[in-house]
């Protein structure tokens, strides 16, 4: 079975229903044998910035989709890329832990801002 891991910004994308292409794309993958995987630094993420009117499809999201566990492999593997690219590409620990859970499931990672995930092992959802 494939999986893949969908980062922050396509979930804010999907809750706001904006993105015409991404609620598309979204729809596809629901309704695939795809399994959708996501960090809790992703769960963190959107819990952070919502409001009170909006907890309920926060529960409801997330109760769809399959949580990635942040255990000491992961964090691992987050450390070995931020060593390789904080400096070079400003890799920060909330997507070196995404990217750590993408790679360890092997999943492919869905994201609009690719230029945060330099790490030559992972690969993305819609190539």
């Amino acid at each position: 079975m494939t999986s893949v891991l969908i980062d922050s910004d396509v979930l804010i994308e999907v809750t706001r229903a904006r993105d015409a292409g991404i609620l598309q794309d979204w729809e596809k993958l629901g309704l695939s044998d795809t399994a959708i995987l996501c960090s809790p630094v992703t769960v963190a993420e959107l819990w952070h910035g919502a409001r009170p009117s909006e907890h309920t499809a926060l529960r409801d999201l997330f109760s769809a989709l399959i949580g990635a566990p942040i255990d000491q492999q992961t964090g691992q593997k987050a450390g070995e890329y931020l060593r390789l690219y904080s400096k070079s590409h400003n890799v920060e620990l909330g997507d070196a832990l995404i990217a750590a859970a993408a790679a360890l499931h092997r999943a492919r990672l869905w994201t609009c801002n690719r230029k945060h995930y330099p790490m030559k092992d992972i690969g993305f959802y819609g190539d």
